[in-house]
């Protein structure tokens, strides 16, 4: 499977999909220390920035699997909530790449505020617009505790199905310019990911195959008292006065948490905030793989 990740920020998306065994194509990161993380551990992908000045169509139909967590802060609760007046509305921007890669499936991801703005008119829309395309489309709400990570963090993820349309290899250089694109990209010591264990323990080596995620939180009462179950398990001592939120926790590199120098130390800190849970992406790729 070839896959390509936009809004990639640290690459939640890419470290799921290395999991699966997946060859990473491309990534798409505006700020510059996701694009330094993304370089450092995917030194082979082609590397884009600016998702608006970008042309994708060399991949049309040679990406079998585009994956995107749009920038969230125009529906986030903790934010204003401004919606499509935000200058971070940019899914029509994903719907573009969309249009000009022709993926055969589709993986987005936001908050759940996403769900309830404006009576669910965004939420709407995306599913709207994918169907346009020739999409099948199966929204779900996924929290992180469903894999067993120590916090809540419930998402939306969008997943969608070309259903065979849009396929047609009519790009025969595309490779050739992919590899040319790669050809003048600097060159970069490859880092070493970590395993892909349950969220709530990523230093176990491997997997457990053919476990199910334990049940999703029912309600806050529950979530709160399975969470602090796992702080506790884990040896989290300083929950819940201190979040046990961090690289290790959740599946990311824990080089990020060492980092002293202020102004990367900063950008590490928003770049987890921002990031998917990446064994949340593994479980959906797992399923898409075996259909």
């Amino acid at each position: 499977m070839r896959h390509g990740s936009l809004f990639s920020g640290i690459g939640g998306f890419d470290l799921a999909a290395e999991w699966m065994g997946w060859e990473n194509v491309f990534h798409c990161e505006w700020n510059e220390f996701g694009q330094k993380v993304l370089q450092y551990y995917w030194p082979n992908a082609i590397s884009y920035d600016n998702i608006k000045e970008t042309d994708f169509t060399i991949h049309r139909g040679r990406i079998d699997i585009l994956t995107g967590g749009f920038p969230c802060q125009p529906y986030s609760a903790a934010g204003k909530r401004k919606g499509k007046e935000d200058e971070r509305h940019l899914w029509p921007e994903m719907l573009r790449a969309i249009r000009e890669i022709q993926p055969r499936w589709i993986v987005g991801e936001n908050v759940y505020g996403l769900v309830n703005w404006s009576g669910g008119l965004v939420f709407d829309e995306i599913q709207a617009d994918l169907e346009a395309e020739g999409y099948e489309v199966q929204p779900v709400i996924l929290p992180a505790c469903a894999v067993n990570a120590p916090h809540r963090r419930d998402r939306v993820w969008f997943v969608a199905y070309a259903n065979g349309s849009g396929q047609t290899d009519n790009c025969g250089t595309n490779i050739e310019k992919e590899g040319e694109i790669r050809r003048n990209k600097e060159s970069n010591v490859s880092g070493k990911l970590r395993s892909n264990g349950d969220a709530s323990n990523a230093k176990r080596n491997g997997l457990e195959h053919g476990t199910k995620p334990r049940e999703l939180c029912q309600s806050q009462r529950e979530t709160r008292e399975r969470i602090a179950g796992y702080a506790k398990a884990e040896g989290w001592t300083r929950f819940p006065t201190q979040s046990p939120i961090c690289g290790g926790d959740d599946g990311l590199p824990t080089e990020l948490d060492g980092i002293t120098f202020s102004k990367w130390r900063a950008e590490s800190i928003k770049g987890y905030g921002n990031a998917i849970v990446p064994r949340v992406a593994y479980e959906i790729f797992k399923a898409i793989e075996a259909i």
